[in-house]
C-alpha cells in the first residue's frame, strides 16, 4: 500500500513537471532559443518497476499524440533521438508522425531523448564510424572532433555552454556526456515542478557574467547577438520527474540543465 502510495504521488508530481515543461519550452522559444533537448527516458530507466515504466510510456504515448493540440502556436519542431530498440511499434509509428507533423516549423527546435544514454550514443558513433571506414565512406585520417559529431544524435546541432541542474544533484547522469565538455555548470536545490521563467533567466544571467569573465563584455554581448542560441533539457524520467537535467545555448553558448 505505501509503496502504491508513492508511485501515485510521483505521478502527480510527473503531471505537475509536464506543465512546467511547456512552461519552459514557450519561454525558451520567447527568448530565441533554437534548441531544447528533454531527457524524456534513459536507457537505465528500463530497470525502473514495470508499472512505472509502461505509465511513462503511456505519458509519452499521449504527448506524442497531442503535440499539435498542447504545442499549438508554439512553432516548434520536435525530433526524438536514441535507440529505438525496445519501444512499442505503437509508439515507433507516433514518433515518425509527430516528426513528420512538426518538420516545417521554423521555431525552436525540441529534442525529446527517448531510450538515450550517452555512453550507448558514443559506442553507436564508433560503431558507425568503423563501418564507414571499412566501406571506404570516411578516411580515418579525416576523422576530428567535427566529424565525430556527425556520427552523434545531435549532429548539426551546436554543443553545450551551460549545464543546468534541479533538485540540488550534481552529476551528469549520462546526459549528452560528449556535448558537454565545456560547459559551465550551474546548480539549484528548486524541484523541476517549482522551476519558473525567472529561474531561466537567472541562470542565463550568471552563465553571462561567468563568461565575461573569460571573453570579456564587448565580445560576449556580440555573441549574444549574434550568435545561434541553444537550450536543451534533461528531465530525469520523460520530462515528468522532479529531477531536472536542463540544457540551453545563451546566444551562441549553449546552457544544459539536469
Amino acid at each position: 500500500m505505501g509503496e502504491k502510495k508513492r508511485f501515485a504521488e510521483k505521478c502527480r508530481t510527473q503531471c505537475r513537471s509536464g506543465f512546467t515543461e511547456k512552461i519552459i519550452i514557450t519561454e525558451a522559444n520567447n527568448l530565441g532559443v533554437k534548441y531544447i533537448t528533454v531527457y524524456a527516458f534513459s536507457t537505465e530507466n528500463w530497470k525502473r518497476p514495470k508499472e512505472e515504466v509502461d505509465y511513462l510510456m503511456s505519458l509519452l504515448l499521449d504527448y506524442l499524440r497531442n503535440a499539435e493540440k498542447t504545442l499549438s502556436g508554439e512553432n516548434v519542431v520536435i525530433r526524438v533521438i536514441g535507440s529505438r530498440k525496445g519501444l512499442s511499434e505503437e509508439i515507433c509509428r507516433q514518433i515518425i508522425k509527430t516528426e513528420n507533423f512538426t518538420k516545417n516549423n521554423t521555431g525552436i527546435v525540441m529534442n525529446i531523448a527517448l531510450n538515450y544514454g550517452g555512453r550507448e550514443e558514443i559506442v553507436n558513433a564508433v560503431k558507425n564510424i568503423c563501418k564507414d571506414v571499412t566501406g571506404g565512406r570516411q578516411n580515418v585520417d579525416d576523422i576530428d572532433d567535427e566529424v565525430f559529431s556527425s556520427y552523434l544524435y545531435t549532429a548539426n546541432q551546436p554543443d553545450v555552454d551551460l549545464l543546468i541542474r534541479t533538485s540540488g544533484e550534481q552529476r551528469l547522469s549520462n546526459f549528452m556526456l560528449w556535448q558537454v565538455s565545456y560547459a559551465e555548470m550551474w546548480f539549484t536545490d528548486k524541484l523541476w515542478p517549482d522551476f519558473k521563467p525567472a529561474d531561466l533567466h537567472k541562470a542565463i544571467i550568471d552563465f553571462s557574467k561567468q563568461r565575461q569573465k573569460i571573453w570579456g563584455c564587448v565580445k560576449m554581448v556580440k555573441r549574444i547577438i549574434t550568435s545561434v542560441v541553444a537550450l536543451a533539457v534533461f528531465v530525469g524520467i520523460l520530462f515528468f520527474t522532479a529531477d531536472m537535467l536542463y540544457s540551453c545555448t545563451c546566444g551562441g553558448y549553449i546552457i544544459y540543465a539536469i
